[in-house]
């Protein structure tokens, strides 16, 4: 699916999807009761991206960062959202998981979605612990495990990001660069 704009610049370009992966974190609930996923699959969708895979898995960093690393060889997922886990309680791990498997941490990507948080919940804002981060050229992305939250970190961040058009910059723009450090020189 393409849909080609005029940027400010004059420039043309192309929508472009990139193929992104769920995983669902929760010791509580199945895929049937996955509102999360769900608000996530539903917006990759309409926003013309391919939901590659989506699976769920309890709240273990060793299952979570091996699954990441599995989903981060297969060259068909460009990106990896999670959600859940990411609180304060003890089997809260799935920042821990991700950190493991990072090579870069986006770190205003964390930033940006509490700012985004403070409108909508005030200063509970400052119990999610959302992270970015990239490895083996793979955007991952770990959201709280509410739809309110997954809805507000797609709407307000991803949406743009995940746009080659959108401007000034955006991730899909430099995916071709993200994996230059592990090229042969």
């Amino acid at each position: 699916m393409e849909s080609e704009i005029v940027t400010d610049t004059g420039e043309t370009g192309c929508f472009m999807p990139v193929r992104i992966a769920i995983l669902t974190v929760s010791d509580t609930r199945n895929l049937q009761q996955d509102r999360s996923g769900n608000v996530l699959a539903e917006r990759i969708v309409n926003a013309g991206h391919v939901l590659a895979e989506r699976m769920m898995l309890p709240d273990e960093r060793d299952l979570i960062a091996n699954q990441l690393r599995i989903w981060i060889g297969d060259l068909s997922i460009d990106v990896i959202v999670t959600t859940g886990g990411t609180g304060l309680t003890g089997r809260d791990v799935t920042v821990e998981a991700h950190r493991d498997v990072y090579e870069k941490e986006i770190d205003a990507f964390s930033t940006v979605f509490t700012m985004v948080s403070m409108k909508k919940i005030g200063t509970s804002a400052v119990q999610s612990r959302a992270t970015g981060g990239v490895a083996g050229g793979t955007y991952l992305f770990a959201l709280p495990g509410s739809p309110g939250a997954c809805r507000d970190a797609w709407d307000e961040i991803l949406v743009n990001q995940l746009d080659y058009r959108h401007k000034p910059c955006n991730f899909v723009e430099i995916m071709p660069r993200l994996d230059e450090h592990l090229r042969r020189k």
